[in-house]
């Protein structure tokens, strides 16, 4: 399958799990595939090397989302790298649990950094590289419209903003032909959210289907909306999870 032969993407914190995912179905599909990653520097060389075995251009690139630098930073080394960019995939993100009156000032603004500010200054910093065709795909959560449980609110909140931000960016971007969507993940087996970790069994009462998600089930959404057959949907979110939010 080479939907997306030519494209050059851009993934967010995509060193391990859903990220990782995500980058190399973007590859599978034909895309060249730049990550960034935090800390952990083996495992994106890991990722890259797949990528590159597949036959496409890869680069991992060390960037801390909550730093606006080093995000635009990483806009800038990937265009260099790849002669381009075409899909931006805002993955990175963090959660901080805990009851509002029990959460720091440090929990709260790591989240509102990574999972707000990083993102928006991600897209600005992409957004002089995109052209016709061009792809923005957001990662939000099942909890931006609905919160089940107590001890996520701030999360929740950084998460819900997504949804004002792409749909505002899709009225923005829509004249250059530029479709920005939201993908939103339920409980999704990955070293943040096993599925035999502690409180997994409480999560999964709310899952339709019973069972957690794959990274790959993520990642199939991601590329299907950075293909071709996605090229009249802007503005919208997709639910990736297992009926969550039926």
């Amino acid at each position: 399958m080479n939907s997306l032969k030519d494209k050059r993407a851009l993934v967010t914190g995509a060193s391990r799990g859903l990220g990782k995912a995500m980058a190399l179905s973007l590859a599978r599909a034909g895309a060249d595939v730049a990550i960034t990653y935090e800390k952990s520097a083996d495992k994106a060389r890991q990722v890259m090397e797949e990528i590159e075995a597949m036959g496409r251009k890869a680069v991992a690139i060390q960037a801390d989302s909550a730093s606006p630098a080093a995000v635009r930073g990483a806009v800038t080394q990937t265009v260099a790298a790849l002669g381009g960019l075409d899909i931006l995939v805002n993955n990175a993100g963090i959660a901080r649990g805990g009851m509002l009156e029990e959460l720091s000032q440090e929990d709260i603004d790591a989240m509102i950094n990574v999972n707000i500010r990083g993102l928006v200054i991600a897209t600005q910093a992409a957004l002089p590289h995109l052209g016709a065709g061009g792809r923005i795909i957001n990662i939000g959560s099942c909890l931006a419209e609905r919160v089940p449980m107590a001890g996520i609110s701030v999360y929740a909140m950084t998460k819900s903003a997504l949804l004002a931000l792409t749909r505002g960016l899709a009225r923005e971007l829509g004249p250059k032909g530029v479709t920005v969507n939201l993908v939103h993940p339920g409980p999704t087996d990955s070293d943040m959210n096993p599925a035999d970790g502690e409180g997994a069994e409480a999560q999964r009462q709310f899952i339709a289907l019973g069972r957690y998600g794959k990274p790959d089930d993520v990642a199939a959404a991601v590329t299907f909306l950075a293909g071709p057959a996605a090229q009249h949907i802007t503005g919208t979110g997709i639910n990736v999870d297992g009926g969550v939010n039926a």
